[in-house]
């Protein structure tokens, strides 16, 4: 599921999260993705409804970065089978809505990326690596 993995890293270190994500398992990585691409959709929200139209280009963008040069290039086409092809399209939509949510001021299409993005975080936030290896025990 996870190719490039220092490709996420560097995605995620780019939008400026400071955390400690050179020791990071690669699972703990995702979900730091998650939380990163949530909050920058969070401060597009508060400054669409605040009408500050710079700070809103500058979070949606750092949205797009994280889903797409982090989410997207950590999955593993070639070893994930069905599931990673249909999170590479889901995470190409989500890219699509958050320009459209950026030119049209469209609260509505950041929303759906933000209830999208839970949807698929919540998912993998259930299969954490202790989860699995209770499950084998």
């Amino acid at each position: 599921m996870f190719g490039n993995a220092r490709q996420a890293i560097s995605a995620y270190q780019k939008v400026g999260v400071d955390a400690a994500i050179e020791v990071a398992d690669p699972h703990r990585l995702i979900l730091l993705l998650f939380a990163g691409a949530q909050a920058a959709i969070g401060n597009a929200r508060a400054a669409m409804q605040q009408k500050q139209i710079a700070a809103r280009g500058e979070a949606i963008s750092k949205a797009i970065d994280i889903i797409g040069n982090g989410l997207k290039v950590s999955l593993d086409l070639e070893q994930g089978g069905e599931l990673a092809e249909r999170l590479d399209a889901l995470y190409d939509y989500l890219v699509l809505r958050l320009l459209r949510a950026n030119m049209g001021n469209d609260l509505r299409a950041l929303e759906e990326v933000a209830a999208l993005l839970e949807e698929v975080h919540g998912a993998w936030r259930e299969i954490a690596p202790s989860a699995q290896q209770q499950a084998v025990a």
